[in-house]
């Protein structure tokens, strides 16, 4: 059985295609700059490629090349979109509307269009590419959605809620949502199957880590807790986000700059974290580099990101009242050794104690990392999103 994942932006339609006998990528490839011109990256499991730009006013020109360079010319490896059996969709914000996979409807892209408000880089883009989708697919082929916020949607009231008026919350929706769900779900459950144990009786702390990060309390396969919020803003630093910050030196910076909300946002959601601390670049192997080198900079940029970290960690473990593992994921928490010893340092009286010479040696593979007498085991576990939307959609139409 065939599945197509795609994850949509505001200007690019990321795919890959995969056999879900032995869960295979066949495909995987990206349309970009959608609206601005148009290019289109594609390669094949064998290595076959196409390079080329397009024109791409709108998604659906650009899902229309996405479904010609799979069934036609020398890159093709199917010979019609008939051979698909589902089309599995990343929806970043569900808000309480969806807490689940669920089958597309006409309404249900226009309840996900309608959470705009909520995500407006991501959900309208989203809905764009399901029409476009429906478009150009055969009729009888279902669409699927997965949305990121659906696995927070287990956390108590107590830990979503803010200290506003509850009426924001009753009128405009305003709570904390979560995000990177199909990503904590996803290497959860990975490490259950590596520790050979049911995730019903395991307590773990989930760092998804890269130029977006989020950790998450996952509490007998659930989640209880999540450090982004509203939006993906909060929580710890990032490539270009400021995480937390109080509220009032957000207002107060807004006032020094003359900035409006919109302009405020965009310095925040763009010009902060790694980037603006260091003044060097957003991306964390830039920032490692310039602060082996004795970047002071740079060095207070990784700084800070180890300690919003290990300052996650230490109060999860007390919600959860106990901890079992810790996972890094993510590019950062995959690949930057760095990152994971700095996490882990002096957290002996937490039960966390790791190989460092082992943890030196791994990037992008699952291993163990904590040394043998670790109270709380310590993973690398590389995610897998897109196959966890596949197996979502494949259950989902199997029914």
């Amino acid at each position: 059985m065939i599945i197509l994942v795609v994850n949509a932006g505001s200007s690019s339609l990321k795919y890959q295609l995969l056999d879900m006998n032995g869960e295979k990528v066949i495909a995987k490839g990206n349309c970009d700059r959608i609206g601005i011109g148009g290019h289109i990256s594609h390669k094949t499991f064998d290595g076959r490629t196409v390079d080329q730009d397009c024109d791409f006013p709108t998604h659906t020109e650009a899902f229309a090349k996405l479904v010609e360079v799979l069934t036609t010319g020398d890159a093709a490896v199917i010979k019609s979109m008939d051979e698909i059996s589902a089309v599995g969709h990343r929806i970043v914000q569900g808000a309480e509307i969806f807490d689940k996979t669920t089958l597309v409807t006409d309404e249900v892209i226009d309840q996900i269009d309608s959470l705009s408000e909520l995500a407006p880089v991501h959900n309208h883009p989203h809905a764009l590419a399901l029409r476009a989708c429906k478009k150009v697919l055969p009729a009888n082929v279902p669409q699927v959605v997965v949305f990121d916020t659906a696995f927070h949607q287990t956390m108590p009231e107590k830990a979503y809620m803010y200290g506003l008026p509850y009426e924001d919350y009753e009128k405009y929706h305003v709570r904390k949502y979560g995000f990177h769900g199909t990503s904590h779900r996803f290497v959860t459950a990975a490490l259950a199957d590596a520790m050979g144990k049911d995730i019903k009786d395991l307590k773990i702390i989930s760092c998804h880590l890269g130029n977006g990060s989020s950790i998450t309390a996952v509490d007998g396969g659930k989640s209880v807790d999540t450090s982004m919020g509203f939006t993906p803003l909060d929580g710890v630093l990032m490539g270009t986000r400021t995480g937390a910050v109080d509220p009032s030196a957000v207002t107060f910076v807004a006032s020094k700059h003359h900035f409006t909300t919109s302009e405020m946002s965009d310095y925040m959601n763009k010009k902060s974290g790694f980037l603006g601390v260091s003044g060097i670049s957003s991306d964390n192997r830039d920032i490692g580099a310039a602060a082996a080198k004795g970047d002071k900079r740079a060095q207070l940029a990784s700084e800070m990101l180890q300690y919003d970290i290990k300052k996650y960690i230490g109060s999860y473990a007390a919600v959860m009242n106990g901890l079992d593992a810790v996972i890094f994921t993510g590019g950062i928490g995959e690949n930057a050794p760095e990152v994971r010893e700095g996490v882990c340092e002096n957290m002996d009286f937490l039960g966390i104690k790791i190989d460092k010479e082992l943890n030196g040696s791994v990037r992008g593979k699952l291993q163990k990392i904590s040394v043998p007498d670790s109270k709380v085991e310590v993973w690398v576990v590389p995610t897998n999103e897109e196959l966890l939307i596949a197996r979502d959609t494949l259950a989902l139409i199997s029914k």
